[in-house]
């Protein structure tokens, strides 16, 4: 089980995401957590409350009114921690797929994976990221993918989800340094959760190395522990599970 012990004591944090294998899993490690006093689980759908320290609230991430609302909920207006676990792939029902071509390159599903990656965290961010503790560490954190590193693209396909990726990465890295002049101890990072066993990534698991499919859960925990240690130096950067800083 992951601990946020340098953050400090009697904690209130965010899962934005928390209907999604990582998110939940995400919202039952803090809840587990000593130090944490309160998690809110925001997500499309309604989701049960399975635990005391968890309260459910539905919310489109790409609705800013609901946005609005759903950070003026937070009691006192004060997190310790923000995850953000959203994101987009596929989608078997419309047919959205990552592209093998530039020839299967296509508007609308450019837009819409767009719409998810790195503009429904960046209006979380506009309206959660003041509400972060001062009197202590905080952090706002949001899953990305190493596949948004553009140095480390050797590969190429999947153009619309890299370059998502990659504009999430940098939106990031410019919050950060707004966020740093306005509360100095917080932070702001991305975060590859590795290949976790989802529905995001079920179609894509085949090649996937012996001992690197991971559970929600141990992805979950990892990337807590990997923000559990992180410092204000470390703001506006990419982290992957096992701590180790992805380049731009």
């Amino acid at each position: 089980m992951a601990t946020l012990r340098s953050f400090g004591e009697g904690l209130t944090v965010a899962v934005i995401g928390a209907g999604g294998g990582i998110g939940q899993a995400v919202a039952r490690q803090l809840c587990e957590d000593p130090s944490v006093e309160t998690v809110l689980g925001f997500a499309r759908r309604p989701i049960p409350a399975a635990h005391g320290k968890l309260s459910t609230h539905t919310l489109d991430m790409l609705d800013e009114d609901a946005v609005q609302k759903a950070a003026a909920r937070v009691a006192g207006g004060k997190l310790s921690l923000v995850f953000v676990a959203t994101g987009l792939l596929h989608d078997p029902d419309s047919g959205l797929q990552p592209e093998k071509t530039w020839r299967s390159l296509d508007a609308d599903a450019l837009a819409r994976v767009y719409a998810v990656n790195p503009t429904g965290p960046v209006l979380i961010a506009k309206h959660f990221l003041p509400l972060l503790a001062r009197d202590g560490k905080s952090v706002f954190a949001a899953v990305s993918a190493r596949v948004g590193s553009i140095s480390d693209n050797g590969l190429g396909g999947w153009h619309a989800y890299r370059a998502s990726k990659a504009a999430l990465n940098q939106l990031l890295r410019t919050l950060s340094i707004e966020l740093a002049r306005k509360n100095p101890a917080a932070l702001c990072v991305g975060l590859h959760p590795g290949t976790v066993d989802t529905g995001l990534s079920k179609p894509f698991q085949r090649g996937v190395a012996d001992g690197k499919l991971f559970t929600p859960d141990h992805s979950a925990e990892s990337m807590l522990s990997v923000l559990d240690g992180l410092t204000p130096e470390d703001s506006g950067n990419l982290f992957a599970w096992d701590g180790q800083r992805i380049p731009f």
